[in-house]
């Protein structure tokens, strides 16, 4: 049955409130309008983002859909839409490429202006200023300019990258998980053949970003975390040594250096904490080291350094989905079906829709490492 034009009847994943359990809901999509696109979901990974954003370390409204990360199939497009065609493949993109701004139209920054999580607080709403969801009468806010917790949503013609037809339901996490953290080296780093590497956080993105590292030849790999059970896969994927900082009576920074000659050249720092953010600074090498910063923090999170850790040479960078574009993404799936990469690091459970719940519970216990609901 033809669904062009019409309102669809769905299952969604709605967070009512905050730091509350999802309720999975019937809830009506209705017909994308000029611009936009609908857009049949196929799986979505749960990111540490989405996690966030429910207990508000990443402001939102409610009650909301969640999700970021994920592929589709387009099911209708509005007026005007040229990107994108009905049955396409697609990744939603929660950084937007608009095409006509400066970083659109330049390489230095893949920060589009119409990203509202960088110039402005997230409406959660379309551009006309009004949500394409509805549950119980009640209008539903977008996050991210995704929303993927529902087996359909509807993005703005600038919120979307057509993919190769043959990609897999892993290639959900290129959409943000593998991306964040492969691009955090390769891209923003710039990590170097023969240099040394701290990852701290060894989840899916800090597993990614060891992956960058070892494919932009770095000679070492530190992967720093709490959880021993993810060390045979940090070594797997390229890391050369793991440490605990619970197993030391100095600080972490100080048993890198010590262990480095000084200090690493590139940190990553993929765990959102700002006392991890400085030590992966002060990890770095004082000539030349680069610390890059893309772990999500809370609003009222600061980092208090002292000048002189940068003066003496270090650098600390931020960078958000590794530096990417939505035009970035074909050629990245396809790298991913050529097997220059692997998504398996990534994967530890599949579930349904209706078992939401249980993916951010081990999300939070840290069991694992990426749950993908598939549709």
């Amino acid at each position: 049955m033809c669904t062009t034009g019409k309102v669809i009847k769905c299952k969604a994943a709605i967070a009512w409130e905050p730091s509350k359990p999802l309720s999975i809901e019937e809830i009506e999509v209705a017909p994308p309008k000029a611009h936009e696109v609908r857009i049949k979901i196929i799986s979505s990974g749960i990111c540490g983002s989405d996690k966030s954003a429910l207990n508000q370390i990443i402001q939102t409204n409610f009650p909301v859909i969640l999700g970021h990360e994920a592929i589709g199939v387009v099911e209708s497009i509005g007026a005007g839409v040229t990107v994108v065609k009905p049955g396409d493949k697609v990744i939603p993109l929660f950084v937007p490429q608009c095409g006509s701004c400066r970083a659109c139209n330049g390489r230095q920054s893949n920060i589009c202006k119409k990203f509202e999580f960088a110039f402005g607080a997230q409406s959660g709403l379309m551009d006309d200023g009004t949500s394409r969801f509805t549950c119980k009468g009640k209008p539903i806010y977008h996050y991210a300019s995704t929303s993927t917790f529902t087996e359909y949503t509807v993005v703005s013609d600038i919120c979307v990258a057509k993919v190769d037809d043959r990609a897999p339901i892993e290639v959900c996490l290129i959409g943000c998980g593998f991306a964040t953290g492969y691009g955090a080296a390769v891209n923003t780093a710039m990590v170097t053949k023969g240099s040394t590497c701290a990852v701290f956080g060894l989840g899916g993105v800090g597993f990614s970003a060891i992956v960058g590292c070892k494919d932009a030849g770095a000679s070492r790999i530190i992967g720093v975390g709490t959880h021993k059970d993810k060390y045979p896969k940090a070594l797997q994927l390229g890391a050369t040594e793991c440490i605990n900082p619970k197993d030391y009576d100095k600080p972490i920074h100080e048993v890198i250096c010590e262990m480095t000659n000084g200090g690493v050249d590139f940190a990553i720092e993929c765990a959102g904490r700002t006392e991890t953010m400085m030590t992966a600074l002060q990890c770095t090498y004082c000539g030349n080291g680069v610390a890059v910063v893309l772990g999500v923090a809370s609003p009222k999170d600061t980092l208090c350094l002292h000048p002189g850790l940068l003066i003496t040479g270090r650098s600390l960078k931020g960078s958000i989905f590794g530096g990417y574009k939505g035009s970035d993404l074909p050629k990245l799936v396809l790298d991913y079906m050529n097997k220059k990469f692997n998504l398996d690091h990534m994967v530890s459970t599949k579930l349904p829709l209706e078992r939401i719940n249980e993916a951010f519970e081990l999300l939070s216990s840290g069991t694992g490492v990426r749950s993908i609901v598939v549709y």
